[in-house]
This record gives structure tokens, sequence and C-alpha cells, in this order.
């Protein structure tokens, strides 16, 4: 059979995505907030289409295949099933909801396929390649399973909700995916982490991992409130929730005022004052939802004695409970999509085609995963960087290869906060030192500094450490690969710091200027750290960083941050990281070779309204 080239998106919900397969090889994937500079951007992803159709060398009628991730119909049949069921209740949401699903989303092919055109300059009867659909928990378990370096596997997919399911389980075996059970609609782990979400001042399908970061400065108070009112966990980890407490089928809140009464008061306002009880908040339903992951983990290894764990679908990004699942559950490896939520489904929905639908060989390597580092989006070439620099009028530096590594370790060592914009942006929601802000982890002040005048969001929010693979289990309690950053692990004991007897009385956020570690800068309140680990196979450029710093400092660790501003997408081009390197107090942006510090430069106007482009939630 000849090579086929198969295109997979993901979009009109949120972060939409585009991603090109080529005889089962990933060429290239990127979301399209990140050309859009639209936080979550759920158009049709144009420019990240034309991304990949450039990086593929391909024009659209040259594609052989054409995927959608999930399957509109279904979803709106469980929308006016949902309606009905809960009738009269929900007709304002019904009225918002209908008229949009009947004016495009049931005309839903040809709304695609008229982008399509329009994306590839074709005209109205201009044929088009065949345009497949899959469906939402599936692609979710494609992109888990697929890339993933195992032959066999249990896969677990949890999210809010795809057409009807919000939990699936599914075995793995070569170049097929077998499914064994979901739990549907509207019983939701994701669902109910996004109510606390929206009961706490966040906001829904980004907040999130706020949650997860506050939790570690509360109590699991709420814990068996929760278990008892809200949703009923089996010994098996199956659940189902109690739908008295919640509006998401017939409103347009996640919460009503009976979850306002069992927790003490209203949701916490946008950027309200967050208190104690939103912090012990966080953590029981943090706890809750580890619970349900442990509890599903030890039945699905009990059912099938598999001994490999695939996750996706938006759960699969709460990296504490992974760190458990890894550390407490029965399995011996875990792999987990990158790009677990919405936006990987593109590359999911894509290699089902390749394997399920073309019937296609399966083969792994039992020592690397097929997703290239997750390093899938556009690069630039230094003449390319030199050329936008000039047009700036930007003062810069070029660097030989050898010196850059140097350099830059040298101006962390000197508490600088450097921008790193090297080789090709990441696909998914973490930065991979790619598209990275960097900073030393031993400094005491650097977590303040780092949140308040370069990522401009929330003091107690945690920054990750990159570390170098074969010193890993030096500083953390671990010793397994963790490329992506999705496994939180406790800091080793014998660089914690104790706590003085005048700091022993503090609580909750008191914690949060109170240095924890050795590395204080990526240790969070509870001594754990979300890791990244570096490899010279995957990220040369980072590793070399990395083996510089150790030289130069003993440490062979550096917090790792995206490169972006609270609110904004990550950047992607030159443009983007030279316009939030003037606007923030970053010291220096390396750009390929290219040094820039930032008293060399041009000062700008300090102008905030810049900030009304992106939403901060």
């Amino acid at each position: 059979m000849a090579l086929k080239s198969i295109l997979g998106i993901s979009a009109f919900y949120h972060d939409s995505a585009a991603c090109l397969v080529q005889d089962g090889q990933i060429v290239a994937a990127a979301q399209e907030e990140r050309f859009t500079r639209k936080k979550h951007d759920a158009g049709f992803p144009s420019h990240a289409v034309e991304f990949c159709l450039q990086q593929g060398g391909l024009k659209i009628d040259e594609i052989d295949y054409l995927v959608f991730y999930d399957k509109p119909l279904i979803k709106f049949e469980r929308l006016l099933e949902t309606y009905l069921s809960y009738a009269p209740q929900g007709l304002k949401s019904f009225l918002t909801a209908i008229p949009v699903w009947i004016k495009e989303k049931l005309f839903f092919r040809n709304l695609l396929e008229k982008s399509f055109r329009q994306v590839g300059d074709l005209g109205k009867n201009d044929p088009l390649p065949p345009l497949l659909f899959g469906e939402h928990h599936e692609s979710h378990a494609a992109a888990a399973f697929f890339p993933s370096p195992f032959n066999e596997a249990v896969v677990l997919c949890m999210d809010g909700v795809g057409e009807w399911a919000t939990t699936s389980a599914w075995v793995g075996r070569d170049n097929r995916l077998t499914p064994l059970w979901e739990i549907p609609f509207p019983h939701s782990m994701g669902l109910l982490y996004s109510a606390f979400t929206y009961y706490t001042g966040f906001k829904v399908n980004s907040g999130e991992y706020k949650v997860m970061g506050l939790a570690p400065y509360g109590e699991p108070k709420y814990v068996n409130t929760i278990l008892d009112n809200l949703v009923d966990v089996k010994a098996d980890g199956t659940f189902r929730l109690n739908m008295d407490y919640f509006d998401y089928c017939t409103g347009l809140r996640m919460t009503n005022k009976k979850f306002d009464a069992l927790f003490g008061g209203p949701p916490r306002e946008s950027e309200g004052t967050l208190t104690q009880r939103e912090m012990d908040l966080a953590r029981s339903v943090q706890e809750v939802t580890e619970i349900v992951m442990l509890r599903l983990a030890n039945s699905l290894h009990k059912e099938t004695g598999i001994h490999n764990l695939c996750l996706s679908g938006g759960v699969a990004l709460n990296c504490v409970g992974n760190g458990r699942v890894l550390r407490e559950g029965p399995f011996q490896k875990l792999w987990i999509q990158p790009a677990a939520g919405d936006a990987g489904s593109a590359l999911g929905a894509a290699l089902n085609v390749h394997y399920h639908y073309l019937d296609q060989p399966r083969h792994c390597e039992a020592s690397e995963d097929a997703m290239r580092g997750s390093y899938l989006g556009p690069s630039f070439t230094n003449e390319e960087i030199e050329d936008v620099l000039q047009k700036l009028e930007a003062t810069y530096e070029r660097l030989d290869d050898p010196m850059v590594c140097d350099r830059v370790a040298a101006y962390l060592s000197e508490e600088k906060v450097i921008g790193w914009f090297q080789g090709r942006m990441e696909f998914g929601p973490r930065a991979l030192g790619g598209r990275s802000i960097l900073g030393d982890p031993r400094s005491e002040k650097m977590q303040s500094v780092m949140n308040l005048k370069i990522k401009y969001r929330e003091s107690f929010r945690p920054f990750a450490p990159s570390v170098l693979r074969e010193c890993v289990s030096d500083y953390f309690e671990m010793d397994t690969d963790s490329p992506y950053m999705l496994l939180v692990a406790p800091v080793v004991d014998h660089r914690r710091v104790a706590l003085q007897a005048d700091q022993q009385k503090l609580w909750g956020i008191e914690l949060l200027n109170v240095p924890k570690s050795d590395i204080p800068a990526v240790t969070h309140v509870d001594y754990s750290a979300r890791v990244q680990t570096v490899t010279a196979s995957t990220n040369p450029q980072y590793y070399q960083l990395l083996r510089a710093f150790q030289a130069k400092t003993g440490c062979g660790v550096l917090i790792n941050t995206s490169f972006n501003v609270r609110g904004e997408p990550i950047v992607c081009t030159p443009e983007d990281a030279y316009r939030c390197f003037m606007r923030t107090e970053m010291d220096v942006l390396v750009l390929e070779n290219c040094v820039l510090l930032k008293e060399h430069q041009k000062p700008v106007d300090k102008d905030t309204s810049w900030m009304k482009e992106f939403e901060l939630d």
C-alpha cells in the first residue's frame, strides 16, 4: 500500500488543534491558539492545518484522509436527551444552545468541508479527501496507546464528557483498541473537578490546574462531605454523582444553591480573595479524584492482568494523581499522552485511521515513545530570527553553538530570568524546553519574582523543575522517565529544610515564602514537585544547558515554566517571544543562537493595556 497522509483535527469546543500523520509517523501537531494568540481558541484550526501541511510538504487535496475527533450528531443527541430528561428545567440554557446547533452543527460536515476548502484555496466543487469522524473517547484512547512504548496496555480515559462517555477503559494490543466499559454523562470526575474549579473562583476548562496547585495549602476537611453527598464511589472506582447539587445539565452554571448551602456560601468571585475555605475545598476534591484514580487502576489491573497503563483525557493532566497511581498503584509502567486534553485527540483520531481503519501494522520501541518529545510545532532558523530582530531594531549577539549554553548557564547562576526559545514548539499545555522561561531553582526569591513580575499570575502557583534524567533520583523520590512534566514526586528527604520553631505555627498560604529544600523555587508547600526529566536524545540543546548549569553550580535542575504571561498562549514565533520579553521583567532572551539582554534594548512603553488582549482567568 502507498504511504498514506492523514490530517486529524479537533475543534469547536476548546483547544482546537491539527495533526499530520504520514505512514504512521507523527510529522506535525499544533494548537490553534498558538497562532491566533487567543487562549483555548475553539475555532476551526486553519492556521494549525496550514502549518501541518507546510511541514509535510503537502496541499490539502494531496491528503488521503481527513478526520474529525468526535461525532457531533451523537453529542446533539445527548444534548436533547438531557434537556428532555430535566424539562421544564433548563429552558434558558436550552434556548441558548439549540439555535447554535440547528444553525451550524447539524450541518457539521458541510461546515468542515467548507473550512478545509478555504484553507486549501479550493473551489466549491473541487474534490476533497474523504472526511471521517472518530469517537471522542476512542480518539483519546488512540492518542494514549498508539504513541506509547507498549505493545500491550490498559488505557484509561477520563474527562468532562465526550459524546456520552465521561470515563472509559480499553485494552490496547499491537494495532487494536478494544473497549472494556464506560461511565456515561452526567456522571463525570472531570465535571466534578470543574464544579469545584468554578466554585473556588477559577475558570472552567482552564483553571483546573490552579485548583491542583492550591490543594497543598489546604486540609482535606470536605472529603467525607463530598463522598457522602456529591459522589458515590464504589470499591472498584466506578462512581455516580448526585445531580441534585449540580446545574451543568440544565443551567449555565456548574453548581447550584444546594451546593452553596453544603459548603457554607456562594462561589468565590473571580479575582476575589482566596481564603482557607478555597484551599480546603481544593485539597478535598483533589483527594477524592486521587481515590477514584487509584481504585480504577487497581480494578483494571485485577480485571486484565496487564502491567502497563496509558492515560489520556483532561483528568490525565492531574499530575499529582498520576504520581500516586505510579507510586501506589499496581502497574509496572505508566505512559501519559502529553497533549491529554481535546487537542491531543486530533492526533488520536489520525492514528486511529492509520491503525484501525487502514489496518496498518504497528511497531513500537520499548525504550522510546513516538511523540518525539512532543516537539511537533514550528521552528525557526537563526537567519529567520535575525531577520525579525533587525526589523524590530533589537540589539543582540549571535553566538556559536558551544558558547550559548555556557553563557546562559552563567546568567542563570546570577539569578537572571531567561526566555528560552529553541527548536520546535511543544504540542500540549506544557513547555518542555522549547518555549520556556528558565530560572535558578536554588534562589529563595525566584518563585515570587517569576510569578509576580514575569508571569503576572497568582503567587501561590508552584513552578516545575527540569532535571537531568540521570540525576532525577538525587533530587526526587522517583527513578523513571517523566519527559512531559506529568508526574509529581516528593523531594528527597536529605534536600528538605525543616521548619524553624517560629515557622511551625504557620499554615496554608503563610508557608508560601518559607524555603522547603535546597531547591526552594521548585519545591511546593508539601515538599512535592512536578518533574520533567531531560535527555540528550529528545532535546540535546536543553540537555546541554542543564549540564552547563550543573558544571557551574553543582545543581542539575532548572526552573522551567511556559514562555507566556497569564492569560496568553505559549509563544510560537520570534515576534511573540520578543514581545513577551519586552513586556515583562525577564533579563535575557535566547532565540536559538541569538542572545538579547534587556538593558541593551530600546525601552518600551510601560502601558499595560495590552493585558486586556488576554483573558485573565
